[in-house]
């Protein structure tokens, strides 16, 4: 059971662990997921745990962002909110060129991700994932979601939203913690 409403993870999750039958969160519409911690770790496992719980299924969840060194680390775990209520993702994502417009090449970011597992018995398993690079001057691209039309990892010259979906599995933050989660889940039965 993915506990996830974000269409562009739910595809990416379902490609990284090709092969495992992964559930919808649309099957289940009464379950609302909580978001209101201030790390990926809690938010993470806070979903995962409330979907077990609720569906009596093993959930998997993440919590993901983007980290810009010359903003702090910001938006970080509040990237899907960056910028206020009711912004897309084109909007964060010019929110954040703005914020960036004077800093100097090159800058430096990475997206994180903290994937979890939680069991209906309150077993709890995480593992964690990063992808450096930097932040472009303009968005490029068609693919991928949120701010990936203007984040390169330092792998390419390509920005994510350039990339072929299972190249950019192969390097991405979810891509690294989901098979990294994948590999406890024998140990898990």
């Amino acid at each position: 059971m993915l506990a996830s409403g974000n269409a562009g993870k739910q595809k990416e999750i379902a490609a990284i662990l090709a092969g495992d039958e992964i559930l919808s969160l649309a099957a289940f519409p009464a379950i609302v997921l909580p978001e209101e911690g201030d790390d990926y770790e809690q938010n993470a496992c806070t979903k995962a745990r409330t979907v077990a719980l609720a569906t009596g299924l093993p959930s998997l969840a993440d919590d993901s962002g983007l980290e810009v060194d010359a903003l702090g680390g910001r938006p970080g775990v509040f990237s899907a909110r960056y910028g206020g209520p009711g912004l897309d993702d084109r909007a964060r994502m010019e929110r954040l060129l703005e914020a960036l417009s004077d800093v100097a090449e090159p800058r430096v970011a990475r997206f994180v991700c903290l994937a979890a597992c939680a069991l209906p018995d309150g077993r709890t398993f995480t593992a964690r994932g990063l992808c450096e690079g930097r932040i472009l001057r303009s968005p490029r691209g068609e693919g991928g979601f949120g701010y990936d039309p203007i984040f390169a990892p330092q792998s390419s010259d390509r920005t994510c939203a350039e990339l072929d979906p299972a190249e950019k599995d192969r390097i991405s933050h979810r891509g690294e913690a989901f098979r990294a989660l994948a590999r406890l889940l024998p140990e898990l039965t």
